[in-house]
């Protein structure tokens, strides 16, 4: 290098420390002893970073609305009355989950676990859901999941329970190329069965084979150095949305809001309560696919009204004012939430949801590494009430689906010092299956209209409900992500 290329090289060092304030080593404000030191202790913190936007999805900016439904309660069902609730920041999918994205899914686990097919068997949507004993849909059992020309319209048929897997196996696969682009990990292409990026299973250190860089912790123990989810490489898991964050995140009321005031409420995802857009290139033309009287899924050939006699492709029609698309119609979608009529009531009033199920990972005392199933995956175990322990105040057992369903582990009642005579097998008699109602705790909140339903179930406060181990050729679903920090950055 010669003289000149040395004092640019100097310069650009010194311009880039004072810029920058990484050529200073940070100390802790509480202890003055020096981050990311082995001679120090070795701990380490990475400089703030905000979190970024995932691959298909929007950030949605949080706030205080009103939620439940907005104008008359046609079916007198009073199970969403209007209350207030906030909704922290987070992200979510800009359309519904599409056929070619299931497909990549169900393909995945034919090529890794090929010594368990019954996995590939599990995931495959039910296509027979098509079928009608009195409307000729046969041809849609085999054409809609795997043609081509359906590449692009949601995907159905898919239960609540395969919803949530399907979201894992995409939390596992983004951070998998989060760290691969990064250079933290080397690409693994002969990953089959157990042996494949799992994220959890990363983070505790059970992946060995996936470290490449060799150094060594920085608290000198001799482990190599793995990437911590306190690093921000790695996003937070896609999961469904809450029915709050579903309905909040419909409503899209951030355009309709002025010095903290929302100037305008909504009776569907866009103003006015007409189902038309104002459009002058698109005059007249709905603004959703719905059912628009009997018998007219799609209109008059040669003026169609929505385009779409079944599910359209999953950016159709016009986004909300958070660029999402098919909040209203198309299919119905999944949500986390167990149905509960009266959840208004109970449900608390920021982030609510119920059907909070609280796990730890299932650790072998022997030999302290977390238990794995048949296919790799971490075993979580619910927790017991006794693991619990009646001096806590917030919640008594890690099952919460039932609370203030009228059970007494579930709630927590300064009076209730011990377990009334009286409340024994209460929740049973509230929701007994089949018996005195159609609610169980299987049952889980569906939203938005479909292609199939009228303008009465495109208003985001309406909720209906399906087990969470049924399907329909009417209801999809899109995934949700936890935003990490504050707000979003404005």
């Amino acid at each position: 290098m010669g003289k000149t290329q040395k004092l640019i090289a100097l310069a650009a060092l010194i311009l880039t420390c004072g810029i920058f304030t990484s050529c200073k080593k940070e100390t802790s404000r509480t202890t003055g002893w020096d981050y990311n030191d082995p001679e120090w202790g070795g701990f380490e913190v990475t400089k703030n970073k905000e979190q970024f936007t995932g691959p298909g999805l929007v950030a949605i900016e949080g706030g205080t609305f009103t939620m439940g439904t907005t104008y008359d309660d046609m079916l007198f069902e009073w199970n969403n009355i209007p209350h207030r609730a906030t909704v922290s920041s987070f992200y979510m999918d800009i359309t519904e989950v599409a056929n070619v994205d299931y497909l990549e899914y169900v393909y995945w686990l034919k090529r890794v676990y090929t010594s368990y097919p019954e996995l590939y068997d599990k995931a495959l949507p039910d296509t027979l859901v098509w079928r009608d004993r009195m409307s000729y849909n046969e041809p849609l059992v085999e054409i809609y999941f795997r043609h081509p020309a359906y590449h692009d319209y949601p995907v159905v048929g898919v239960t609540w329970l395969q919803a949530n897997d399907y979201a894992n196996w995409r939390s596992d696969r983004v951070n998998e190329m989060l760290l691969i682009r990064s250079g933290k990990i080397d690409m693994k292409k002969e990953q089959r069965d157990g042996d494949n990026f799992n994220m959890d299973l990363y983070l505790v250190g059970e992946l060995k084979d996936y470290v490449r860089e060799k150094k060594p912790e920085l608290d000198a123990d001799g482990n190599p150095k793995r990437v911590r989810f306190e690093d921000g490489i790695m996003l937070p898991k896609y999961r469904l949305p809450t029915e709050a964050e579903w309905e909040y995140a419909a409503l899209g009321l951030v355009g309709n809001t002025m010095k903290e005031r929302v100037t305008e409420g909504r009776m569907y995802p866009w103003n006015g309560t007409g189902l038309r857009t104002d459009d002058k290139k698109y005059y007249g033309s709905f603004l959703a696919n719905f059912k628009r009287g009997p018998g007219d899924y799609m209109g008059v050939a040669g003026d169609l009204n929505d385009g779409a006699s079944l599910p359209g492709p999953v950016g159709s029609y016009w986004p909300n004012d958070f660029g999402l698309y098919n909040m209203a119609g198309n299919v119905s979608e999944w949500v986390v939430d167990v149905y509960r009529p009266l959840s208004f009531e109970d449900v608390a009033d920021y982030n609510p949801v119920r059907g909070n199920v609280f796990t730890n990972k299932s650790i072998d005392k022997d030999t302290r590494s977390v238990r794995r199933d048949t296919y790799g995956r971490i075993i979580y175990d619910t927790i017991r009430s006794e693991e619990v322990g009646a001096e806590r105040k917030n919640y008594q057992e890690g099952y919460n689906i039932n609370y203030r369903d009228g059970d007494f582990m579930s709630s927590i009642q300064s009076d209730w010092l011990e377990q009334p005579e009286t409340s024994e097998g209460q929740t049973n008699q509230v929701y007994d299956y089949g018996k005195t109602t159609l609610i169980s705790d299987k049952a889980r909140v569906i939203k938005g209209g479909s292609w199939a339903d009228g303008p009465y179930f495109l208003s985001p406060g309406t909720r209906r409900f399906l087990n969470e181990d049924e399907s329909s050729s009417t209801v999809g679903f899109r995934c949700a992500m936890n935003r990490t920090g504050g707000s979003v950055a404005k």
